[in-house]
Parts: structure tokens; C-alpha cells; sequence
């Protein structure tokens, strides 16, 4: 069994279909999806529409749960604000209504799923070091948990040596050890690769590969424009920050 797993699309279209077009390439079965379905990019009906027909396991985000509320609970910046104010106006209320029931976390074939952290999921804390990752694995009671929202793309072990991170895209899953794997980001990559990423996990042959998809960039920048989003959400697409 093969499942690609992907986060943060980030209702970028482009990004999603050229990742569901690599995966049934490479003859993933499944899909899973990490959270952060809208936010930031110019069609969050349309990825919110297609996620939801594929029916796949899905776990919510923080920008999932601001955009389903009339006004935002938390302190985003001011780029992600604007973003998420938009997006509440080019949401309907089914859409909104199916972003608020999305569960935090969840087990799917063997293995878990979180958008953030699993010690406290709610909360939204970023795991970019060991220490922050060791917390979450006090939490884990599978050997392979997937995560996402940092956007950087990243594998922490914790064996009897300790937790250690990694960054590869081919690994084997060894059972006596655990990994908090987290897939990157679909619709806005933060470590300065523009393509879209996301994982496959070959279950049967405990593999789990870290792989990147092209898109059609250009036409995912002429909508941000278009839709009036701040351009700057625009150029950091072609640089990946």
C-alpha cells in the first residue's frame, strides 16, 4: 500500500493538482492530508471542494480553524490576516462548516496524524529542533507520526541514543524506533525549494520518500494579483520562503 501524504496546500490549486497528478503516477493508493487547506492563496473553495470529494483522512490546521471562524482568535501576522480575511469572504458556509468538524489529530493505517504538535495540538506550536520534537514523541504510540505547518520538510528519530533530526528523502522505518516526519508544504514551501512537496509512505515496504512536484507557478502568482491578495504572497512562491 502506497499513501502520499501532503500539508499546507494552502489554497493553492496549482500546487494540489500537480501533487495528486505525481502521486497516482508513482501508484499511491491512499491520500492523507495534514491541514491547511486554505490560507494565503487565491482558491480556497476549489481546494477545500476537491479535498473533500477525495473523502481522504484529514487532520485541521491553524489557518483551517481561523478561516472557519467570523474573526480571528489568535495573533497572526499581518500577511496571514489579510490572507485569512479574504478567505473567510471566498468561503461558503458549507466550506466553513467542514473546516470546523476536521478533528486535531487522528491514527490512519498504522500510523498517526497532526498538523502541528501532538503534546498539544490545539496550541499550534512549531517543532523545528530536537527538543521541540521530543515533546510530541511522549505523545506518540505509533512508530511513524506525520505532521506538518513549519513547511520545512524534516525527520526526527528517537531511539536509545535519544531524538535526532534528519533531513532525507529516502527513508526505512525501523520498528524499534519512532519518527515525527514532517512532509512540507504543498502550497508554500519555506526551505527555498519553490516545488510543491509532500511524502509517500510505501507501508508495506516501510519506506517513506520526501518528493517534490512541479506546478504551474506562474498562473497560482496571477491569481493572488488578480484576487487582490498582498503581491508579496505572490513572490515568495518563486523563491520558497
Amino acid at each position: 500500500m502506497r499513501v502520499a501524504i501532503f500539508s499546507d496546500v494552502h489554497a493553492n490549486l496549482e500546487a494540489l493538482e500537480a501533487v495528486l497528478t505525481d502521486a497516482h503516477k508513482r501508484k499511491c493508493t491512499h491520500f492523507v492530508c495534514l491541514g491547511d487547506v486554505v490560507g494565503y492563496n487565491a482558491n480556497p473553495h476549489e481546494c477545500v471542494e476537491r479535498i473533500r470529494e477525495m473523502d481522504c483522512p484529514i487532520v485541521k490546521g491553524n489557518h483551517d480553524e481561523q478561516a472557519s471562524l467570523s474573526e480571528s482568535s489568535t495573533d497572526f501576522n499581518e500577511l496571514a490576516e489579510r490572507a485569512i480575511e479574504w478567505t473567510r469572504g471566498n468561503l461558503t458556509e458549507q466550506d466553513k462548516e467542514w473546516l470546523r468538524s476536521l478533528r486535531l489529530q487522528q491514527q490512519v493505517r498504522g500510523f498517526t496524524i497532526v498538523h502541528a504538535t501532538l503534546d498539544t495540538p490545539a496550541q499550534w506550536g512549531y517543532v523545528f529542533n530536537n527538543l521541540d520534537a521530543a515533546a510530541s514523541f511522549t505523545y506518540q504510540h505509533t512508530t511513524v507520526c506525520f505532521f506538518g505547518h513549519t513547511h520545512v520538510p524534516m525527520v526526527f528519530i528517537r531511539d536509545d541514543n535519544g531524538v535526532r533530526q534528519e533531513r532525507t528523502e529516502h527513508l526505512r522505518i525501523e520498528m524499534t524506533k519512532k519518527y515525527f516526519i514532517n512532509t512540507g508544504s504543498v502550497g508554500q514551501p519555506r526551505d527555498g525549494n519553490w516545488r510543491a512537496a509532500y511524502c509517500v509512505y510505501d507501508i508495506d515496504n516501510h519506506i517513506v520518500e520526501q518528493l517534490r512536484a512541479k506546478y504551474d507557478l506562474a498562473t497560482a502568482q496571477k491569481k493572488i494579483i488578480k484576487a487582490g491578495l498582498p503581491q508579496l504572497l505572490a513572490e515568495r512562491l518563486a523563491i520558497g520562503r
